[in-house]
């Protein structure tokens, strides 16, 4: 039976673990997303000068 317990808090404590671990990859998914979708002069609403014929989008300087 006590075998069973500390399986069970074994258990728990990797899912814990686990937890922890997705909660921090999510911030740095985040984090990275933000980065290369900012714009060149760090602002974003649009006042970062154009270069001609470049997409309006997607382009991280």
């Amino acid at each position: 039976m006590k075998n069973n317990d500390d399986k069970s808090n074994m258990n728990l404590t990797k899912v814990k673990e686990l937890e922890d671990e997705l909660k921090q990859l999510k911030t740095l998914v985040n984090t990275l997303l933000t980065v290369i979708t900012e714009e060149a002069d760090g602002v974003q609403n649009g006042s970062a000068p154009t270069i001609p014929g470049q997409a309006k989008r997607g382009f991280s300087m």
